[in-house]
């Protein structure tokens, strides 16, 4: 079968579907590897709370700034050829099914073993970044115009959606040892769609940067600098939302019993935004369509800040049009990096550097929202289960106001950079502010 590459101007057809299934697994582990398992060693091997705590805590901490060096290690092997990458994404998801079974079903003596579930921990993340990483990466060197770089994204984060919802539900239904056969079924289909699809073209100069120039690249440049900004501003107002949603859901609308069909209808309603926004990117642009998401986002909390117990015709609304602004910043904002990357000329040769950055800052996001908003409302007066009027007036703030100052101010640096300062016949990667 032929593997030649997608033209910037004709990308094959297949490109995105044939790409993009590798979202679905990569996503599929996410949810039982930080959801599920600290409950599953604190009830079945009996971990100390403060034990586990700390565990999670160096292996999150150690999975966020492992990934430069990853995405580093991702353009030597893209330097090589796409089916070095390949051969790596093969391996790094042997070793992937094989940190989740060793995690659900230990085979040692004393399987709450605080350093063994670490090392288990670390082996897992360091398997799941290269291979999301090097995924990442070979989107965007297959290059193309806005549409088909949003397209190509959207792809990707749509399958990731549905791999979000069917691990949200299947552990209900599977025990674990089933959940993992179906993870390693389903990311063998996900690396054999990656093998058929169109590959990149190779890159045309082998890098030979010192590390620490390959580490501070991205950094030299303004615009890069400026997209992550706006980036870790606006994940942070998606992620106090994520961290506080079911206490919301539990102590401010009285409806715990809906849960599960709240989340449904918030990832579905982003999985099936996602034509709706690529559409947009091609009467509009990256940046532009993103900002109307955003705005689309502040709308919506606010509506969510006035509503009370049994509100929940309003909430479900509250979480399909949240959902179709959560379209705009899974598939939008890789596009605009892809873009970023090929006007600086960094194309083919230096996407993992980006990517690893783009990664930790995402995995950071999650990090900062829990650390920010759970001790602000402990501060504030507010405990689960038993909340007073002023705890409730204090989730109520964190929840749905406190995002939208933050999206606010996202939205404000995305016009700034790069709406305003890009008019139609400028990139809007230009240096000038």
């Amino acid at each position: 079968m032929s593997r030649t590459p997608p033209s910037d101007s004709q990308p094959a057809v297949r490109t995105g579907p044939g790409y993009g299934l590798l979202g679905l697994p990569l996503a599929f582990v996410a949810l039982p590897l930080y959801v599920h398992l600290p409950n599953v060693y604190a009830s079945r091997y009996g971990l100390p709370l403060a034990t586990l705590g700390g565990v999670l805590l160096l292996a999150r901490l150690f999975d966020a700034v492992t990934d430069p060096w990853l995405g580093r290690l991702g353009d030597r092997l893209f330097a090589r050829s796409p089916r070095h990458v390949l051969a790596a994404g093969a391996l790094a998801a042997v070793l992937l099914v094989l940190g989740m079974a060793l995690l659900f079903f230990p085979p040692w003596a004393n399987p709450g073993h605080p350093l063994a579930l670490l090392a288990m921990l670390m082996l897992t993340c360091l398997a799941y970044s290269l291979l999301a990483i090097t995924h990442q990466a070979w989107g965007a060197r297959l290059g193309g115009d806005e549409a088909q770089r949003a397209r190509i994204v959207a792809w990707r984060e749509g399958a990731g959606l549905l791999g979000v919802v069917l691990a949200s539900v299947l552990p209900s239904f599977l025990g674990w040892g089933e959940w993992v056969g179906v993870f390693a079924l389903a990311l063998a289909a996900g690396l054999w769609a990656w093998h058929r699809s169109p590959a990149p073209p190779a890159s045309a100069v082998a890098p030979a940067h010192p590390l620490r120039e390959d580490l501070i690249h991205p950094w030299r440049h303004a615009p890069f600098q400026r997209l992550m900004a706006v980036f870790v501003v606006s994940g942070m107002a998606s992620a106090v939302p994520a961290t506080l949603v079911l206490f919301f859901i539990q102590d401010r609308l009285n409806a715990p019993a809906l849960e599960p069909l709240f989340l449904a209808s918030y990832f579905v309603a982003a999985a099936l935004s996602m034509p709706l926004w690529t559409r947009a990117v091609a009467r509009w642009g990256l940046a532009r369509s993103w900002l109307a998401g955003m705005l689309l986002s502040v709308a919506v909390f606010l509506w969510a800040a006035t509503l009370s117990s049994g509100d929940v015709l309003g909430f479900w609304w509250v979480c399909a049009l949240s959902g179709l602004a959560l379209g705009a910043d899974l598939a939008l904002p890789g596009a605009l990096l892809a873009g970023l990357i090929a006007e600086r000329g960094d194309r083919g040769q230096r996407e993992g550097a980006y990517f690893g950055w783009w990664n930790l800052a995402s995995k950071l996001n999650l990090a900062l929202a829990a650390g920010l908003a759970l001790p602000l409302l402990d501060l504030l007066g507010y405990r689960p289960g038993a909340p007073s009027p002023e705890g409730l007036q204090a989730l109520t703030l964190a929840y749905a106001v406190l995002p939208c100052v933050l999206k606010l101010l996202a939205a404000a640096a995305l016009y700034l950079f790069f709406v305003r300062a890009a008019p139609s016949s400028r990139s809007p990667f230009a240096e000038a502010p």
